[in-house]
């Protein structure tokens, strides 16, 4: 075997080994689930708070430690709620969180589709904070919405499958193991 071959060799066999050895859910804790949602405005945006709940396990933190990305999605669904008519779609939007570990600095970068810089952390508790939380992301302009009207607000979050490196995938199948989904949550309100 040639050198790089066998240290992924190792590396996917000592993971598989560590993560084996690790129940995948401590006691089936409770299902993930979006909360703590809250929707207010700034002086020109409609603004978007909300946390996902019990979407870590052990097992997954110890994948990123050892090389393996995590993503959550954020499903973002606005509608302006007709009774006489279908709802009419303002905004239909989805944001992605990365968690990816740096075993050699000892921290966690966390990608954000919906700001311009990523966030570094030696925390790993931070580093969870952040991937489960949407703090004050813009859903739309407040000149696109109508004073006094109904609005409905949709959010789901999924544990996106990323394509791991090198065909780990093929070592790791229980890595899907790891995948939730929430229920969405609507939120009705008026502007």
């Amino acid at each position: 075997m040639h050198g790089t071959h066998f240290f992924h060799f190792l590396m996917a066999l000592i993971l598989m080994t560590c993560l084996l050895t690790r129940p995948v859910r401590a006691a089936e804790d409770t299902d993930p689930t979006i909360e703590d949602i809250v929707i207010t405005t700034s002086n020109s945006d409609l603004l978007l708070f909300a946390t996902v709940k019990n979407c870590f396990t052990e097992t997954m933190i110890e994948g990123v430690r050892n090389g393996i990305p995590i993503t959550f999605r954020f499903n973002i669904i606005l509608d302006k709620t007709r009774k006489a008519w279908f709802d009419l779609s303002l905004v239909e939007e989805t944001i992605n969180h990365t968690l990816h570990y740096d075993a050699v600095k000892q921290t966690y970068q966390i990608d954000f589709s919906e700001k311009s810089r990523a966030r570094i952390t030696r925390s790993e508790n931070t580093a969870k904070q952040l991937m489960a939380d949407l703090s004050g992301l813009k859903v739309i302009a407040l000149n696109k919405l109508e004073p006094d009207a109904p609005y409905n607000l949709q959010i789901k979050a999924t544990l996106v499958e990323n394509t791991l490196p090198l065909g780990i995938h093929y070592v790791l199948p229980f890595t899907s193991l790891w995948n939730f989904e929430t229920d969405w949550r609507s939120i009705e309100f008026r502007y």
